[in-house]
């Protein structure tokens, strides 16, 4: 996701004009009371959702929120799955006529939002809604980038030159210009990085494209919305470089409404520090020496320039070595952790010199292309961020290096409460109506652990914000069984993979797949899933998918389909985002085993920081920190298993210390109240019901 925005020009517009951007409630009418009628058996929600009943906790999340709307302030929302939390923010936020901001973590959701619940509830509600929904720019096609490509002769292969030819035709048809219309079109394609801009080669109002631009007739759109659906990632992108459009529009929002909130911290980090890579030197290199032939050439030396930026990006990848590959590395002094400080500032100061060089260059031609204009820009923003890295790191800062085909190097804070509260809350400062009167709320299926969700409320700045915690309505102990197979290997042992892939196996085999095996690192997901495509590869008995061997979307839709038209039961070997956010309802998922506990990785920088500074509050980082972190993840993984009031299942959680820690019961108290297994025989015997369940 880049750091810029586009809105879909596909707006919705539901039961009216939506000339303006609030319908007054009636002034006998309070929201609170207009919302609980909406929850009430019979009632308009009963149109949008033919399946909706009445829960408890989902009137009283959305009574919370309701007040929340009318009173301004922060609210913050624990809602466990199947409370039904979208309606409970929806319904109030729309009742209350004012304009809305919804932000969400995934793309899925998003489109959810859009295209489905938003259009239904205001239908139902009978509200004149206008409804647009913002993007990263790298979802959207650029139609300028994409007369370059055309041009291009590095397209890597003829699978390549397949796709751009579909994206042009494609191209010729679209209105919204949301690559994720496209049918087919693999989100990994290389070729997608050239038919879509970025902050940095967007030309803006210079672009010959601009009038018919996606992303200029998107903010409009957005400007003109009662109801805005954007995700995280847009949100801090705007709170750090103000580019996306979405200045102009949330001072005119009254209502702002995180939902997936659990990932807004992390989200945030990402964009309130500085980073530059290799990888955005080898894009600006590519583009200067295409620009630069295509309406320059012979006026400046462009492959000389080109190839001694490029090769200086390549020297300061290869300072760090091959052996750092695939690692955060500690970076507290002069250089990271394990280089030598002389060669690691001359290949820093020899990229920056050398992009300097290119800025040159491109400033003896700028009068003749506006794409020379924005190319200059970019060779001076990355050598000044470079040239920043030669400094020190700012007070309360974590600076490190990942080390993956490129570098990238990142500066950081460690949590976003101060952004929060002094950009968002504005704490401490004389608030004026509008501010006092917005309010926000935040929600998700886990925050924490604890009563006042101190694992989320702390990092996001919200410790005085209202907490409401509303229970699932699913019959755990009914639905559901956890099991910790206490003959399996320590976690850190050689052979613990290979034993989960024995247990993952046999227990897959008794229930016809319907098995997704979650890990905690890469090397264990390519060890389990290796050894299950060797056991199961050609035998028709069970189909093994493994993380990163298909696009996501593919391995979910596999996934659901389970054992179907004469196709095996499957089973999904993942890890990292397939711990959250993966909806797979009834009989295609009934056992989910999870390899280890998902504790913080204690060597990695930012972790170590966030460790280090509770140490000097005299506070404890295991216990504040990583077992809390431990908790909100296991519970998100655990959260994959039962998604509706008619789902059974297994979760097998393949780590002794959950049962032989003092802290394991801290742990097993953050899971939903599943029933207990204890031995292998009870194991078995739950196997054997959910087999006779095929």
């Amino acid at each position: 996701m880049t750091d810029s925005a586009v809105a879909s020009p596909g707006h919705h517009s539901v039961a009216g004009p939506g000339d303006t951007h609030a319908w007054p409630l009636p002034p006998e009418r309070t929201l609170e009371a207009l919302t609980r009628e909406a929850f009430v058996p019979a009632g308009v929600l009963s149109r949008a959702a033919e399946a909706f009943r009445p829960r408890a906790g989902q009137t009283q999340m959305a009574l919370a929120v309701a007040r929340t709307i009318e009173q301004g302030g922060a609210l913050v929302v624990e809602a466990g799955t199947g409370v039904g939390k979208t309606f409970s923010y929806l319904v109030p936020a729309l009742l209350s006529g004012e304009r809305v901001l919804l932000s969400t973590a995934t793309k899925t959701l998003q489109d959810q939002l859009f295209a489905r619940d938003l259009p239904r509830l205001a239908e139902a509600l009978g509200l004149p809604v206008r409804m647009a929904l913002l993007k990263g720019r790298a979802s959207y096609l650029c139609t300028h980038r994409l007369e370059l490509a055309r041009q291009d002769a590095s397209l890597p292969d003829r699978t390549a030159v397949r796709t751009l030819a579909k994206i042009e035709e494609w191209a010729q048809t679209t209105r919204s210009g949301d690559l994720a219309e496209m049918p087919g079109l693999d989100e990994r394609s290389p070729v997608l990085p050239l038919v879509t801009s970025t902050r940095e080669n967007c030309l803006g109002s210079q672009c010959p494209k601009f009038r018919n631009c996606h992303v200029n007739n998107a903010r409009r759109e957005a400007l003109a919305a009662d109801v805005v659906v954007i995700n995280h990632h847009l949100f801090f992108a705007d709170l750090a470089v103000r580019e996306s459009g979405m200045a102009e529009l949330l001072p005119t929002v009254r209502v702002v409404i995180f939902d997936e909130a659990h990932q807004l911290n992390e989200t945030g980090v990402q964009f309130l520090g500085h980073q530059v890579g290799t990888g955005q030197v080898l894009d600006f290199t590519r583009d200067m020496l295409g620009t630069g032939l295509q309406f320059a050439r012979g006026l400046v030396d462009w492959q000389q320039l080109a190839a001694v930026t490029e090769r200086a990006a390549r020297d300061l990848r290869l300072v760090i070595g091959r052996s750092a590959t695939g690692s955060r590395l500690r970076w507290t002094g002069v250089a990271p952790e394990g280089v030598h400080e002389g060669t690691w500032s001359d290949a820093l100061q020899a990229l920056a010199q050398a992009l300097e060089q290119a800025a040159e260059g491109l400033g003896t031609v700028s009068e003749i292309a506006p794409d020379f204009v924005r190319l200059h820009e970019r060779a001076a923003s990355l050598a000044q961020r470079l040239r920043a890295f030669t400094h020190a790191a700012q007070p309360g800062a974590v600076r490190w290096v990942d080390a993956g085909t490129h570098l990238r190097l990142i500066e950081s804070p460690l949590d976003i409460a101060e952004a929060v509260q002094q950009k968002l809350l504005k704490t401490g400062e004389e608030e004026d109506e509008a501010t006092r009167r917005r309010a926000w709320v935040f929600t998700s299926a886990t925050l924490g652990d604890d009563a006042r969700l101190s694992w989320f409320t702390e990092p996001c700045g919200l410790s005085s914000a209202e907490v409401v915690r509303v229970a699932s309505p699913f019959d755990y102990p009914s639905q559901a069984a956890v099991y910790v197979p206490r003959q399996l290997p320590r976690p850190n042992d050689p052979g613990h993979s290979d034993a989960v892939a024995k247990l993952a196996q046999r227990a897959a085999r008794r229930i016809g797949g319907r098995t997704m095996v979650l890990t905690t690192t890469l090397r264990a997901l390519r060890a389990i899933g290796e050894q299950l495509q060797a056991r199961f590869d050609g035998s028709g008995e069970i189909e093994v998918l493994v993380q990163g061997q298909w696009p996501k979307r593919r391995l979910i839709e596999r996934f659901r389909e389970g054992a179907v038209d004469g196709r095996p039961g499957c089973i999904l070997v993942a890890s990292a985002s397939f711990w959250e956010g993966v909806d797979v309802p009834g009989d295609a998922l009934q056992l989910v085993i999870i390899d280890k506990l998902p504790f913080p990785p204690p060597g990695d920088p930012l972790v170590e920081a966030r460790g280090q500074r509770l140490e000097s509050q005299g506070r404890s980082p295991f216990n504040e920190y990583f077992v809390p972190e431990a908790a909100v993840a296991l519970k998100q993984g655990a959260g994959r298993l039962i998604r509706r009031e008619t789902d059974q299942g297994l979760l097998v959680v393949c780590d002794t210390r959950l049962v032989q820690m003092g802290y394991g019961r801290r742990l097993l108290a953050a899971l939903p109240p599943m029933r207990r297994l204890n031995d292998e025989a009870e194991f078995e015997e739950a196997l054997e019901r959910l087999a006779a369940t095929e």
